[in-house]
């Protein structure tokens, strides 16, 4: 399917191509400072890309306390890619990996190699899955946000715009991600709390291309549709290219999760009605901290959570 010109005006701005090469900031060769390697998902979204930003801005602070090597994988499905990455920077010899894996269970294996080679492993943003680590008799970490609590927080203020009974779709992230389980998990509890209807929830695997397509086939199928709930907000971009290109910019409401720049924009000029801010440019950050304090005391800590913010057009100053 042809993505629209709409599409292209809102994605032109600010995507880029992730590269999977990866790049370390201040190491030197024979020093004795540990070396983290921080392996994300795609640098194409924005909110990744912040990550990055966030843990070099970080090192850049603390260059006598740890080197990075810093990677991305080309997109979020990429589970093949990310697991070379991860190979990649275990031949290179670091101390700890970070890693917001792409897949809940497929990552587990390599994870454990890892662990098995005396690599520090810390996990952020995505959580492995629990029963596979069960099975494994595994112990790692997770540093992250609490992603169900954050999608009710999104899907309570769509709520109190609308009426009880209106219809709703649900937009999620890649099927069997934990993150993605759980802010669906956390837009439907929002949802049936308030009274909506869930007529019609479909993947679109975090990405602005296939939400913009699966999003334009419900607005012609559902005429009736009062609003979308989109488990990112590079999906919340497609959908509100789909509406400006059906002619429906603001007679469907759209939210998001992640608060990139761009959904703040929308934010402040009334296409995108919330989304929620679990702060890119510190999550890395404080995975590394994490890793840097289990190398020091030798123990592993339980898992810790970290914020999760509702942002709206009130809290933007718009």
């Amino acid at each position: 399917m042809t993505i629209p010109k709409a599409l292209t005006v809102i994605l032109g701005s600010f995507l880029l191509v992730a590269c999977s090469a990866p790049e370390e900031s201040g190491s030197s060769p024979g020093t004795d400072r540990p070396r983290v390697a921080l392996v994300m998902k795609s640098l194409a979204n924005e909110f990744f890309k912040t990550m990055e930003d966030g843990a070099r801005t970080h090192q850049a602070q603390h260059v006598a306390g740890y080197d990075l090597l810093a990677m991305g994988i080309r997109d979020e499905v990429d589970v093949g890619g990310q697991i070379r990455l991860v190979e990649q920077a275990m031949a290179e010899g670091v101390d700890a990996l970070v890693i917001a894996p792409a897949d809940s269970k497929a990552l587990i294996a390599i994870c454990q190699r890892a662990q098995e080679a005396g690599i520090v492993v810390v996990n952020i943003d995505n959580q492995l899955d629990s029963s596979v680590l069960a099975e494994r008799e595994l112990a790692i970490p997770f540093v992250g946000p609490d992603n169900a609590a954050g999608a009710r927080l999104v899907g309570a203020h769509l709520a109190s715009s609308l009426a009880p009974g209106d219809t709703v779709a649900i937009l999620g992230g890649v099927p069997g991600a934990f993150n993605a389980i759980e802010r669906q998990r956390g837009f439907e509890e929002a949802m049936q709390a308030a009274g909506m209807e869930v007529v019609a929830s479909q993947s679109a695997n975090w990405e602005t291309a296939k939400a913009n397509q699966v999003a334009a086939a419900l607005i012609t199928e559902l005429p009736g549709l009062d609003a979308f709930l989109c488990a990112n907000d590079s999906m919340a971009l497609g959908v509100v290219a789909a509406l400006k290109a059906a002619g429906k910019t603001g007679e469907i409401k759209v939210v998001g999760y992640d608060s990139i720049s761009a959904i703040q924009d929308l934010i402040k000029d009334g296409r995108v009605f919330a989304t929620a801010d679990q702060h890119a440019d510190q999550l890395a950050v404080f995975g590394i901290e994490f890793a840097l304090e289990m190398l020091k005391s030798g123990e592993a800590p339980a898992d810790r959570e970290t914020p999760v913010d509702l942002v709206t057009a009130e809290s933007l100053g718009g």
